[in-house]
């Protein structure tokens, strides 16, 4: 049986067939992810190599100048670069990347993403093809449960503003593959249409009243917990008071080991406190408590975890052991409705991240220097500025803003 003739030209950068069943070459080339291809008319192998030279350098100034047209029918699509980003993202991002995260990237590409765009070429997923995305999942569907018994539809919610964000970040990562690859020039404008300013609001936290009413709570509900309940209860007690006096986030709290947590005596307040190695999202750093840690991490450390059947000596915590193990999550959510403290002013749930926003408004109310703070707590400054001393007054210099100069006084008017 014949083959497929072929033969580079000019040193491989294009290249000429002949198939079995034709008497004239064929020259193809390869630019930027496409296959370009023409006949050319000659049945010599000579002359049409130098047919396929001529057209290779002007498709090379088409390209130049920008007026190279990709094949619509042979372009590559969405679905293509998304597969192509999903097996490079997986590969460079190991072990910076919490796998949690690139499983949201795969989700959102899967359930969402691809359903919608997956088999548009991906020149053609513009800025304006993002926004009707945009409109598509902000608008309510009404779509019959196959579950049900009585087929009705599936609950009617959209997505919440954050969801839809993450969505965008996935769609702009999959389209700067494409960009690297050279299948598209430049990533087109996602940005969201018809938007002011996002209002920049505090983060949930316990004000110096709220916290006092918390602690005391978990510290009651400590002494009236049931005996099954009772080692759970007094863990809640001490993880509040040793969070409000840390700082650390709860990913924070849930990685740290016992051996990651010092007591020291410091030397410039004199005050035993606690040094920890913390590792988390922002990877380790360091942390020093107030005083008011060392208490309940005394208490942690010498409390022992009872065995579940009752029979056999209790565990006490080693070094290599986590400082809380387990979750606090629903009796800590139980309290604060018990106590009326679920929702700030503003309507925002408190969680159990709100103890270390807890922790930075406090510190600021005592008059610490933010830059330490920032440091302390493994942020910026920034963020500091825009999320928490916004709104408390006693970052507020009365003595540099109520400055008095002669001549100048409103109330020499009244």
């Amino acid at each position: 049986m014949d083959m497929e003739q072929t033969h580079p030209v000019l040193g491989g950068k294009a290249y000429i067939y002949r198939r079995p069943d034709s008497q004239f070459w064929q020259c193809a080339a390869y630019h930027k992810g496409y296959n370009y291809r023409i006949s050319t008319k000659e049945t010599f192998m000579h002359e049409a190599i130098r047919v396929a030279e001529d057209w290779y350098f002007d498709l090379r100034g088409q390209a130049s100048v920008g007026k190279l047209q990709p094949p619509a029918q042979k372009e590559i699509t969405f679905q293509q670069v998304a597969d192509q980003f999903i097996k490079e993202y997986s590969v460079i991002t190991e072990g910076q990347r919490s796998p949690r995260w690139v499983e949201g990237h795969l989700g959102r590409l899967r359930v969402h993403i691809l359903p919608f765009l997956g088999k548009l070429p991906v020149s053609e997923v513009t800025g304006a093809k993002v926004q009707e995305y945009r409109v598509f999942r902000m608008t309510p569907k009404e779509e019959k449960n196959p579950n049900a018994k009585d087929n009705r539809p599936f609950k009617n919610t959209l997505p919440a503003p954050k969801t839809l964000h993450n969505e965008i970040v996935t769609l702009r990562q999959v389209l700067k593959t494409a960009v690297r690859h050279g299948w598209i020039t430049s990533v087109p404008d996602l940005s969201m249409p018809y938007r002011l300013s996002g209002k920049v609001s505090h983060r949930p936290w316990f004000s110096p009243a709220e916290y006092n009413q918390l602690y005391k709570a978990t510290r009651n509900n400590a002494k009236t917990a049931s005996t099954k309940f009772k080692w759970a209860a007094e863990q809640l007690h001490d993880y509040v008071l040793f969070m409000g006096n840390t700082g650390l986030r709860p990913d924070e709290a849930k990685n740290l080991q016992h051996r990651d947590i010092e007591i020291v005596e410091d030397a410039a307040t004199g005050e035993r406190i606690l040094v920890i190695e913390v590792r988390g999202k922002r990877g380790v750093g360091y942390c020093k408590s107030t005083a008011g840690a060392v208490r309940p991490y005394e208490r942690l450390l010498a409390r022992a975890k009872p065995k579940k059947d009752g029979q056999g000596n209790d565990e006490y915590p080693q070094l290599s052991d986590h400082v809380f193990p387990g979750s606090h999550v629903k009796m800590f959510d139980n309290l604060l409705d018990r106590e009326g403290l679920k929702n700030d002013r503003d309507g925002k749930a408190r969680t159990s991240y709100s103890l270390r926003h807890t922790y930075i408004c406090m510190r600021l109310l005592e008059g610490a220097d933010i830059y330490q703070v920032a440091k302390n707590c493994r942020t910026s400054v920034e963020m500091i500025e825009k999320h928490y001393a916004a709104h408390l007054k006693n970052t507020l210099d009365a003595a540099a803003i109520n400055v008095k100069r002669t001549g100048y006084s409103l109330a020499k008017n009244n």
